[in-house]
């Protein structure tokens, strides 16, 4: 379908139509090559509520943003590269069927379609071109990825310290690194996570402590691949000082059970 549809008229309009649609807020999308399959609503899980977001699959891009008309106005465009796109089918819940997570290296997040059909079809359709695109690319599958966030009313309490209330002066935060619904004092660190950010990010004192203790032991790895090979003999050995050691630290477990999710009606369309 992308060989038969690539360099035709029709699909120069549907994408011209796209670019339409998210205005002078939306990046070009047209591209040598570029086909758009398919375009739906789904329902994505936000920080604060589940919000329904149109969606358009393209061969080699994913694009998602807010709806303020249904299809004539968008906005709020994010364009995400199938090759870092990883999919994990997700359990219903009592409110929310049919889910499913998308996962990058930047931002995992969670959708819901209208439809078991419906959810089978978009999974089917992403899953092809990620494997094409690996293919042609010679590239592995992503498998880092950036933690989603657990939407602010799935607690009332921070937790971390499993003590804090949450109320309309004490705020509610995102550890980057994990995701958890933190209080300010379990969360005043900042810590740099290029593969995320250029600036330092919130982390939970947790994670902080943990992304100190990786940071430690890769640069302790790279100055032993540094240091000049000795020979085995000939030489008396060198004194070696006793590595400092820490406990390991273990994270706080939190119900897994917690239902976050409501549905929404949405529908999908993917072109032939």
């Amino acid at each position: 379908m992308v060989d038969h549809l690539a360099n035709t008229e029709i699909n120069s309009q549907r994408i011209a139509a796209v670019e339409n649609c998210f205005g002078a807020s939306g990046q070009p999308l047209a591209l040598p090559g570029r086909v758009l399959l398919g375009e739906g609503i789904l329902t994505k899980e936000c920080r604060k509520k589940p919000k329904p977001r149109i969606f358009f699959l393209f061969n080699d891009i994913l694009v998602y943003g807010s709806i303020i008309i249904n299809k004539r106005k968008y906005n709020s465009q994010h364009i995400i590269p199938l090759e870092d796109v990883t999919l994990e089918t997700l359990p219903d819940t009592l409110q929310m069927k049919n889910r499913w997570m998308i996962k990058t290296s930047k931002k995992s997040f969670v959708v819901s379609a209208a439809s078991l059909t419906e959810r089978k079809e978009w999974i089917s359709h992403l899953e092809e071109c990620i494997k094409h695109l690996l293919t042609k690319t010679g590239r592995q599958p992503c498998r880092e990825h950036a933690a989603p966030w657990i939407p602010d009313k799935a607690t009332d309490i921070c937790m971390r310290c499993t003590h804090t209330k949450f109320s309309t002066l004490t705020r509610r935060h995102h550890c980057r690194k994990c995701g958890f619904v933190v209080c300010a004092d379990c969360s005043r660190q900042r810590f740099l996570m290029p593969r995320l950010s250029p600036k330092p990010l919130r982390v939970c004192n947790l994670c902080y402590r943990q992304l100190l203790a990786q940071e430690k032991k890769e640069a302790e790895a790279e100055r032993r691949q540094a240091e000049p090979i000795r020979p085995a003999a000939g030489y008396e050995p060198s004194s070696g000082d006793d590595s400092d050691k820490s406990d390991d630290e273990k994270a706080e477990q939190w119900p897994a059970d917690t239902e976050f999710y409501t549905s929404q009606v949405s529908w999908s369309s993917f072109h032939s």
